[in-house]
């Protein structure tokens, strides 16, 4: 009889746990048994495992093996523990012989004793280092995610035949070694510029403000105004994300499994744009073990909602909590998890079903009650946490047929960032980012008490004659404190207060 003990992980929702891999071999009939609430993928390691131990060129114990997967009340899923029930049969077999103690072995195994890509790698090492683990035995295809995460040694592993050989010291893997820390490129988005983008004035400021302060924007017109192409635009203006900002992310598309192989570290912000048909699963994260939904895919970025309206009740309601905390909490009979969602809403919708009312040119063929009807499809709360709603025009054709550009991206992105300079140093020490995470103790700090007289007055006055909530009322002091970061102004002035209020309109009804 003889026993092996090596160290994998799990993911629970974005954080790592430490799971021991307990191999025991024992006289008796050929069994290979899993324990310690393995799932399918799981459970299917048998006929993995053994496939690549015999095709690496190792016999295959013909006794009774148990894998026990600890702690046994954590639910185990994915193939990733191929390569550490590998390493503990050969090792309780006497095959191989290693000292395993402060390691950590990842990784799916192929028929053929080659390792494959695993999920969620980057928390995985991330706990390594939290634990005081000095090495991660990984796929050589994951090694530039591992490489992320400083003060952990990085072995990248091809096959099983390699990482036992390395073991017993009759050939050294080469330990992974990056040249220097990685740093987020520079800002570039290869999709539409703003300076493509013909007229729409008014809608570009409106979407430059909420670039600076990371508001959330409706916007309303009719069909082929350019709704779409404005909201597909916006990130190009928004400035590159910090390192701390793109582990982040980068954290969230590994568990997810969606991270370019090419791509260790994503440096872009992300753009969602889900379709109307979207489930409640799928745009907040869930499952039976819960994963992230598009609402955290598109944190630190932006999730667009097009067509508004066409969205199910249900679908939009859920979005109230993540969009007023930043954080989606999903609760399960067995947990609850956590995920965060810090990101901008943007949305366009028609002003009516057939999208032309109020329209100066074409006429509306929809009743008042069918008007009506359409637009309280938004719920007032859900439109209560949303800063900036904008009238998006139809083009004339003076301006479509001019060959004159805008101004580029480029340079708006240049204000942004000097906006967003100004909110890190307002902010320095605490976990905001922008204006619009403010919470009510910071806006009493850095926007009533800054405020000027006429500016006063004219707040009093908007709070009188558009009945907003006490939310509104936040929403609109945050907003012109960004139009005042924009002015590079330390007071609110009036100018600052009126345009933060003209873009409180509500929609048609």
């Amino acid at each position: 009889m003889a026993l092996a003990k090596v160290q994998s992980c799990a993911v629970a929702g974005l954080d790592g746990e430490l799971v021991d891999v307990e191999v025991d071999i024992a006289r008796g009939m050929p069994h290979f048994t899993i324990v310690g609430l393995p799932d399918a993928a799981l459970q299917e390691a048998k006929d993995r495992v053994r496939s690549a131990i015999q095709n690496s060129g190792f016999p295959f114990p013909r006794q009774r093996i148990t894998v026990n997967l600890a702690p046994a009340d954590l639910r185990k899923e994915g193939p990733a523990y191929d390569l550490p029930i590998a390493i503990g049969i050969l090792i309780a077999s006497q095959q191989a012989i290693a000292n395993l103690d402060s390691t950590v072995l990842l990784g799916e195994l192929a028929l053929d004793g080659n390792v494959r890509h695993a999920q969620g790698v980057l928390p995985m090492v991330a706990l390594a280092k939290e634990r005081g683990l000095e090495t991660v035995y990984l796929p050589e295809a994951d090694a530039e995610e591992g490489g992320l995460i400083d003060g952990v040694r990085i072995v990248p592993v091809r096959s099983l035949v390699e990482l036992v050989e390395h073991l017993s010291g009759a050939k050294h893997i080469a330990e992974f070694s990056r040249n220097g820390k990685p740093q987020p490129s520079l800002p570039h988005w290869e999709g539409t510029d703003f300076g493509e983008v013909r007229g729409q004035e008014h809608v570009k400021r409106a979407l430059e403000v909420a670039a600076s302060g990371g508001h959330n924007v409706l916007m309303t017109g009719p069909p082929g105004a350019g709704k779409t192409l404005l909201a597909r635009a916006l990130p190009s203006i928004l400035p590159g994300m910090t390192a701390e900002e793109s582990l982040d992310v980068t954290k969230i598309y590994s568990v997810s499994g969606m991270l370019p192989s090419q791509t260790p570290l994503i440096s872009q912000r992300p753009f969602r744009a889900p379709h109307h048909t979207i489930s409640h699963a799928g745009l907040v994260g869930g499952g039976r073990r819960p994963r992230p939904g598009e609402i955290s895919l598109s944190h630190r970025g932006v999730l667009f909602l097009d067509e508004l309206p066409e969205f199910s009740q249900q679908v939009l309601e859920v979005l109230r909590q993540p969009v007023e905390d930043r954080i989606v909490t999903i609760a399960r009979a067995q947990s609850t998890v956590t995920f965060p969602a810090n990101f901008m809403l943007v949305a366009a919708m028609n002003p009516c079903p057939c999208g032309f009312y109020g329209d100066p040119t074409r006429e509306c063929t929809c009743s008042e009650s069918t008007v009506s009807r359409y637009q309280k499809r938004i719920s007032g709360p859900l439109l209560d946490r949303i800063d900036i709603f904008v009238e998006v025009p139809r083009v004339e054709y003076e301006k479509l047929a001019g060959i004159s550009t805008g101004e580029p991206s480029s340079a708006i992105r240049e204000r942004v960032g000097r906006a967003r300079d100004v909110q890190a140093g307002r902010f320095a020490g605490t976990r905001l980012l922008t204006n619009a995470e403010m919470t009510p103790t910071e806006v009493r700090k850095h926007c009533q008490s800054v405020l000027d007289e006429q500016a006063q007055s004219l707040l009093k006055l908007a709070m009188t004659q558009l009945s907003l909530s006490a939310r509104a009322f936040h929403r609109v002091l945050k907003l012109a404190r960004t139009i005042a970061d924009m002015a590079n102004a330390e007071r609110i002035a009036s100018p600052h207060v009126a345009e933060a209020v003209q873009y409180r309109h509500r929609l048609r009804t």
